[in-house]
């Protein structure tokens, strides 16, 4: 069962749940990602700009390769409202194999196939 961080899931957070569904479909569509979950009614209290805030928001989780975790980044910042989005890359180490392949197989390749 050994992956060693060949995937990676990708914690992000959003303001809406319509924008962690419209960012995860664009994603899943674009297939940089195999599975985009929505878990929405999250509440999160952090700093910003030196004043304590509070706000209702939607947590966003992505699947993907490893490979392929500098370009989910890159996207995410150009589809999120966020000046600054909560993205985070968590290696997944070890899981279920079969599921993890469908992971692969559902993705792109990060590197484009030699040119004949």
């Amino acid at each position: 069962m050994e992956n060693i961080a060949q995937h990676a899931l990708l914690y992000v957070t959003a303001e809406s749940r319509e924008e962690a569904v419209a960012i995860g479909r664009d994603l899943v569509e674009e297939r940089v990602v195999a599975c985009a979950n929505v878990l929405d009614g999250m509440t999160s209290i952090y700093q910003w700009k030196n004043t304590v805030e509070q706000s209702d928001e939607a947590v966003l989780l992505l699947k993907t390769r490893q490979e392929l975790v500098p370009r989910v980044i890159d996207r995410v910042q150009e589809l999120h409202s966020y000046d600054c989005p909560c993205v985070i890359e968590l290696p997944i180490r070890s899981g279920n194999p079969d599921f993890l392949q469908w992971i692969t197989d559902e993705t792109i390749s990060a590197t484009p196939p030699p040119v004949a």
